[in-house]
């Protein structure tokens, strides 16, 4: 009796041992998330069965979270008073498709990376400052953001080209500014857009191009017609700067009215014979510059002076790592330092991307430069201390932010002297288990180019774990702004402008 005793406290034993590891529910990567984020609020009361350390979310049920199977796929901690911010290791929770924080005290800025593969954001109600994270650009699942009634200030960047599927876009009761970015007209699943009480700026008529029904653009600075396509939709646009009379014919490619609006009026007729006439004089003018090109590169001129601009000459801002001896490192880097200075003064160059695929960042772009870097040792670049670019953009303070790209954020950095340089941050994950000797590489081949239509870069910083590579500032909005968004306050570039900043981008990237 006592042997089967013994036998039985044994398997009860084991059993407990083994059933503890094998249904354990979380997986590590999404527990140190949320122990990360658990650390990083302030109110822990509030969050019953967190852990600063270790624990399982799914398996003991913690507040607010949800699973499926092994990986945390909702977290819900909205309206509890929380306070402090949300963490920096966000992008390790892959398996979240619903991320909702909203209506609690939370402060700082909007973390650069959110669950990278969320459906559904609400960071509402909160006190979150600074702007809206670049890193949304990338979230093409994403159908819900609702990041109204914060402190956000500063203007969009052109971040929303991927979004496809976002249905729902909140932003309204902050302080932002500027014109709408060009990719607000590749919403193509828009359906609600509230902006109301912010201080935007420009024209609405990028919105024709999205299928939106619900449309709250008040108490803003918009200025010029609320197009036709939209009078049949669900709007408020009060405490505006409209102008008066009928509205122009809308662009090429805008959708058709929709039942309830007003259509343009008895001239609906002239109005069609005007868009044709408009659609023909683009599609000349197209074949016009095809023309110039083609013929001014078959005489194959490399004149030293020809330089981007002449009497309209504008500063050129790069992507701080253009590399045209590589065709792919071109691509990649031009995309990731696409932000905007928003300082008076000169115009930078903001070359589009060639490539649509996603960023590869730096580990599989260093083979392809070890080969280029190894014919030359000499770094022509100053060599930054950590130390004093810590000074000159006080501490990489919220204040000093020019713009963030996919790899990192660009501050202002000003001397004693008066000296003022851009900062480009990289993200440290790109380096992670990386040898010193790739980022030298980068900087080796960066330090060679030379051409009169690419910025060159000035120094670079790698110290404990930072890598920086720094640039001349130069005061300046994107020259994606100059060609398409033109205000009260800025003349539109001329024909022959637009023609040589066309033939000098070519020349940079050949």
């Amino acid at each position: 009796m006592i042997h089967f005793h013994n036998i039985l406290v044994l398997w009860v034993f084991l059993y407990g041992f083994f059933t503890t590891g094998v249904y354990s529910k979380t997986n590590s990567q999404d527990v140190s998330s949320l122990n990360v984020m658990y650390n990083s609020i302030n109110s822990r009361s509030k969050l019953s069965g967190w852990k600063s350390s270790g624990g399982d979310p799914c398996g003991d049920s913690w507040k607010g979270i949800k699973c499926s199977g092994s990986s945390v796929t909702e977290i819900d901690l909205s309206d509890l008073g929380l306070s402090g911010s949300m963490g920096y290791q966000l992008a390790s929770l892959t398996s979240v498709t619903r991320f909702d924080l909203s209506k609690n005290n939370l402060n700082g800025d909007i973390p650069y990376q959110l669950p990278p593969n969320a459906k559904y954001i609400d960071l509402s109600q909160n006190g979150f400052t600074n702007t809206v994270p670049y890193s949304i650009s990338q979230m093409s699942d994403l159908e819900t953001l609702n990041l109204g009634r914060n402190k956000l200030n500063g203007q969009l960047t052109d971040m929303f080209g991927k979004l496809t599927k976002l249905k729902v876009l909140d932003l309204s009761y902050n302080s932002m500014t500027g014109n709408l970015p060009q990719s607000f007209g590749k919403l193509s699943s828009l359906k609600k857009l509230n902006l109301q009480n912010n201080q935007f700026t420009g024209q609405i008529t990028l919105l024709v191009y999205t299928p939106v029904e619900d449309l709250n653009i008040e108490n803003n600075r918009f200025s010029g017609w609320i197009p036709n396509e939209l009078k049949g939709i669900n709007i408020k646009s009060g405490g505006n700067s409209w102008s008066s009379g009928p509205s122009p014919p809308s662009p090429p490619g805008a959708r058709r009215n929709r039942g309830g609006g007003s259509s343009s009026q008895s001239g609906g007729g002239k109005s069609s014979v005007a868009t044709g006439l408009t659609i023909a004089g683009i599609a000349l003018a197209v074949l016009l510059v095809l023309a110039i090109i083609i013929a001014l590169f078959s005489r194959r001129r490399r004149s030293s002076t020809s330089h981007l601009l002449d009497d309209d000459r504008l500063s050129h801002r790069k992507s701080f790592g253009a590399s045209y001896s590589s065709k792919e490192l071109s691509r990649e880097l031009n995309s990731s330092f696409r932000n905007k200075v928003t300082d008076p003064g000169a115009v930078s160059i903001d070359i589009k991307p060639v490539s649509k695929s996603p960023s590869i960042g730096f580990k599989s772009l260093s083979g392809r430069l070890q080969s280029f870097a190894r014919r030359s040792t000499s770094v022509k670049a100053t060599n930054y201390a950590l130390a004093d670019l810590q000074v000159a953009t006080a501490n990489f303070a919220p204040a000093r932010l020019l713009g963030q790209g996919t790899i990192g954020r660009v501050y202002r950095a000003k001397y004693d002297d008066g000296k003022v340089l851009a900062v480009k941050k990289i993200d440290s994950s790109l380096f992670q288990g990386s040898a010193p000797q790739e980022f030298s590489d980068i900087v080796v081949n960066i330090s060679k180019i030379r051409n009169a239509n690419i910025a060159e870069l000035v120094g670079y910083c790698s110290e404990h774990g930072h890598n920086m590579l720094i640039y001349e500032y130069f005061r300046n909005g994107s020259l994606h702004e100059f060609l398409h968004m033109s205000d009260d306050y800025s003349n539109p570039l001329t024909w022959n402008t637009r023609v040589r900043i066309a033939l000098g981008t070519a020349r940079a990237v050949e």
